[in-house]
């Protein structure tokens, strides 16, 4: 699969949910694929602090076939959008409007039309004609559905040389937080700080976090807040060695049967696609000097 499709648009098109031709939750083939699994193994550069090639790391995942591969990406995806809104979006009716209980004029020998209440929806101030009220929003997806979605965009990703490990550096920001030695680190990686990117670590310092927070397209994720619009919308992906073998072991091969997965948030609760509170470390979010991550 081409980077070029790795994009939440391009899983947005024709088959968006409150737009396709075939009812409010998409066509039916997206509401039961057929799961069907492969392995995909790829090979990453490994990266140091400085930019050199230390090595190589081999990422494999399994991931759907590629006649199946855009129908359930799609749909986990449409069900993380889904599940995000809130659906407290509501209207007063004609009923509900205050006032409007006298009649204006009299029905007849007025020369006007005739009008029952000031508060029709024909008028400033009435009521609304089919409008929003609150509703529950949130669809269903089976949990190896959408971890195998998770990890066909990660092995597409990988196989189109958009991801590569860099080793730990948080020992490089210990004494103190630095945005500049940040940035200066990501153009060493090949990285460009106005292009969007995610940053996949297991254990989140408050120092690197707060060196981060600022670049307003680098994603700073963990495994708690690893999601798929992120995947998707990102261009390029890092991984720390021990996330690599966190994907390894959660999304590879010997973990296509397993049921222990803890999973500490319902699907309707899960974080917001733009929001990193889950992956503020402990301590506060500390004072930023003129903006915000």
């Amino acid at each position: 699969m081409a980077s070029a499709a790795l994009s939440p648009s391009s899983f947005l098109g024709p088959l968006s949910l409150r737009h396709g031709p075939h009812g409010p939750r998409g066509p039916r083939c997206l509401r039961h694929p057929r799961l069907q699994v492969r392995a995909d193994q790829a090979t990453l550069p490994v990266l140091s602090f400085s930019g050199d090639r230390v090595g190589s790391a081999s990422l494999d995942l399994r991931s759907a076939p590629p006649s199946t591969a855009r129908a359930v990406v799609h749909r986990a995806l449409l069900t993380d959008q889904q599940n995000s809104r809130r659906g407290t979006a509501s209207t007063l009716t004609r009923g509900e409007v205050r006032g409007g209980g006298r009649k204006p004029y009299q029905q007849k020998k007025t020369g006007r039309a005739r009008r029952g209440s000031q508060r029709t929806p024909l008028r400033p101030g009435g009521g609304v004609i089919f409008g929003p009220k609150p509703r529950d929003w949130s669809i269903k997806i089976n949990r190896k559905e959408k971890r195998l979605a998770i990890s066909t965009a990660l092995s597409s990703a990988a196989s189109a040389a958009d991801a590569f490990v860099v080793e730990d550096f948080s020992h490089q920001f210990q004494a103190a937080p630095r945005t500049k030695d940040f940035v200066a680190a990501l153009r060493r990686w090949g990285l460009d700080p106005s292009h969007k990117a995610i940053l996949l670590m297991t254990d989140l310092p408050r120092n690197v976090w707060l060196s981060a927070r600022n670049i307003g397209t680098l994603k700073m994720l963990t495994p708690r807040t690893l999601n798929l619009f992120d995947i998707l919308d990102a261009r390029k992906l890092v991984f720390t060695r021990s996330a690599l073998d966190y994907l390894n072991d959660m999304y590879g091969n010997n973990n296509v049967d397993s049921d222990d997965y803890d999973d500490d948030e319902s699907e309707e609760n899960e974080a917001l696609p733009d929001q990193q509170a889950d992956a503020v470390p402990e301590g506060g979010e500390g004072e930023s000097s003129d903006g915000t991550s």
